[in-house]
């Protein structure tokens, strides 16, 4: 059965990595822009990863027969500098025209703070402009839903965002019916020990169902697992699951919100 992993960092992943992938089905993906592990010092820094992104990665993947694909953005964590991250936020236009490049990604908040929520909105405007799907990243902190309400506020300010073209990840038992209820798509990452877990994502099915749900690995540079997919596949399998809702969560459902895109596709052809 093949899959698709809809978030995985695979800059900070190694050649084997794909590799293990392809064996497990893995036959797409999608990378966020995010930290890059450290701050950049200047806009072209940003150049370059866009550039990595969009050019680097494909031909990496596609050694392993996987698709590649891209979100570009100013992540939260480096969008405390508000006139900083308007030089980075220039650049954007220009790699959204690039073939594997799906939307403007991941945009969010990191600690809630008003610099951060201004660039937010200025990349939802961006999205909005330029007709293109949004990914979200929702904060790490234990205010996790205060940050979720209040991106979902103001995606839902900009009336020209539907909210079926926005997937909102990171979703955990709190707060993933609270983005379920208004429209949007949701993402749940498979950590070893936090966020949420295979068994936990799989709790969450049982509990929420099936629709407008997927799963990812993140696969980033904390303690991460490139097969968290594959093995929460593995989980739903033990617990009697049918193929057919295997299927739909880790390559039916991600491939439905991804194909809004023109550019996403599940071969190299």
């Amino acid at each position: 059965m093949t899959y698709i992993d809809p978030h995985i960092h695979m800059v900070s992943r190694t050649t084997d990595d794909y590799q293990r992938m392809a064996l497990a089905g893995c036959v797409a993906i999608t990378e966020p822009a995010f930290w890059a592990g450290f701050d950049r010092s200047s806009p072209q820094g940003f150049y370059d990863y866009f550039t990595l992104l969009t050019s680097t990665e494909p031909a990496r993947a596609a050694q392993y027969g996987i698709a590649h694909h891209c979100w570009i953005c100013i992540n939260p964590k480096e969008a405390e500098d508000p006139g900083f991250a308007r030089d980075v936020l220039k650049l954007v236009p220009e790699f959204l025209d690039k073939p594997n490049v799906l939307g403007v990604g991941e945009i969010g908040l990191n600690k809630n703070s008003k610099n951060e929520l201004a660039i937010l909105e200025e990349q939802i405007a961006i999205a909005a402009k330029h007709n293109q799907l949004i990914l979200v990243h929702t904060p790490h902190l234990e205010d996790k839903k205060k940050g979720t309400r209040l991106i979902m506020d103001a995606i839902e300010a900009n009336a020209s965002i539907d909210p079926g073209r926005v997937l909102i990840d990171h979703v955990e038992e709190h707060t993933v019916k609270m983005v379920l209820d208004r429209g949007f798509w949701a993402g749940m990452t498979l950590y070893p020990e936090t966020k949420c877990t295979p068994k936990r994502a799989v709790d969450i099915f049982e509990t929420h169902g099936t629709e407008r749900l997927w799963i990812n690995s993140a696969g980033d540079w904390g303690p991460s697992d490139p097969l968290a997919v594959p093995k929460c596949r593995q989980e739903m399998k033990r617990r009697g699951h049918d193929d057919a809702t295997i299927d739909l969560i880790s390559f039916g459902n991600p491939n439905a919100f991804l194909s809004q895109s023109p550019n996403f596709k599940t071969t190299l052809s």
